[in-house]
């Protein structure tokens, strides 16, 4: 599903240069459940830019299902993220004029999926997050809990392959953000490969698999088989 291949990403910092990423290589097979963890900047926000195709590498070669990215345009870029990839951040972002049904509904009309379909898919998603009851609601109308569930229902909606999870449970309680991580082996259970960015220890655990980052290097990459990772 994901292939990094020596991937540097570099900035310039007056006469200085950082490196995020100092020669990641990374393969991830269909239907993983991966953990990324590290702490403040180690990298692996730079690293989840990467597979998201939200970024490019200074240099190393990325391939999604297969399709080397390095010199697509941006337009073809925005179609692999919204094809391929659904997206849960810590920050909701949900459209605060839109109901949780219209803004799940939103990556499908930029997949120009006609209306009536779109409307049961995204009725679909919310009811698999347990949000049907809830979908005429604004987000200001909802609990930080039900908002992330909203959002994993966008992410879910358009059915992509890939979910990419950046500190999904950041911003919740202990209780919710348990409830989030179950919601998230379920949709790995359901056939989806699900990538998961956090710098918690507990969190990462969960996944099938940990990939620690430290000063933009892979430093480990552990197989999870008892569901507890082992130091």
């Amino acid at each position: 599903m994901i292939k990094i291949e020596d991937m540097y990403k570099i900035y310039k910092v007056g006469d200085s240069e950082v490196r995020a990423l100092d020669g990641v290589s990374l393969h991830i097979k269909p239907k993983e459940f991966v953990s990324i963890i590290g702490p403040s900047g180690s990298g692996k926000s730079t690293l989840m830019n990467m597979i998201g195709c939200l970024d490019t590498a200074t240099s190393g070669k990325y391939f999604i299902d297969g399709v080397p990215i390095e010199n697509l345009s941006e337009n073809q870029l925005a179609a692999i993220r919204n094809k391929k990839i659904g997206f849960i951040f810590q920050v909701y972002n949900l459209l605060p004029k839109l109901t949780a049904l219209e803004n799940v509904e939103l990556p499908l009309v930029y997949q120009g999926i006609h209306a009536k379909e779109r409307r049961e898919m995204a009725i679909e998603a919310l009811k698999k997050v347990g949000m049907e009851k809830r979908m005429h609601h604004k987000p200001k109308e909802l609990s930080g809990g039900q908002q992330q569930r909203v959002a994993i229902a966008r992410a879910l909606a358009p059915h992509p392959p890939l979910i990419l999870a950046d500190e999904p449970t950041g911003a919740l309680d202990s209780k919710t953000g348990i409830q989030v991580m179950e919601m998230l082996k379920q949709i790995h259970s359901d056939g989806n490969t699900v990538v998961l960015i956090t710098h918690n220890t507990d969190i990462a655990r969960q996944a099938q698999r940990v990939i620690r980052i430290a000063d933009g290097q892979i430093t480990s990459d552990t197989t999870n088989t008892e569901g507890v990772v082992c130091e």
